[in-house]
């Protein structure tokens, strides 16, 4: 099964953010997911330690994200991610991380962030509010 990662939770992971990784890694543990990301996920994360010139954090990210599923963003994903832009107002990058999760029929999206859940419903998961 295929979750599709919002930035804020591979940096938690990555980071091994005090709290927040290990909730997320209790969920992963004993499942079937597969972690699945985009280029903009992959450049969300990036940007900061690049500006930082953290060579370590760049290369354990790289790490990370080698070991997980890149989903890309098409033409199509553009469009959907559009047509939730103009329909719900979201913006651009939850609009692009939402219509990739829709695209590729992912399980889930995974998030700290609860505006997802008015459009995307039961797809968009909050994961640090369980566990």
């Amino acid at each position: 099964m295929d979750v599709y990662i919002d930035a804020c939770i591979a940096i938690y992971l990555v980071e091994e953010h005090p709290e927040h990784a290990a909730r997320i890694e209790a969920r992963l543990r004993g499942s079937t997911v597969r972690i699945a990301y985009s280029p903009l996920v992959k450049m969300e994360c990036l940007v900061l330690p690049m500006r930082q010139k953290r060579m370590e954090l760049i290369e354990r990210f790289h790490d990370f994200f080698s070991l997980n599923q890149p989903l890309s963003i098409t033409d199509a994903v553009f469009s959907q991610a559009t047509e939730l832009r103009a329909q719900h107002g979201l913006k651009t990058p939850d609009a692009l991380h939402l219509a990739t999760a829709l695209h590729y029929g992912c399980a889930a999206l995974w998030t700290n962030d609860d505006r997802l859940n008015k459009v995307a419903g039961s797809l968009a998961v909050n994961v640090l509010a369980f566990a």
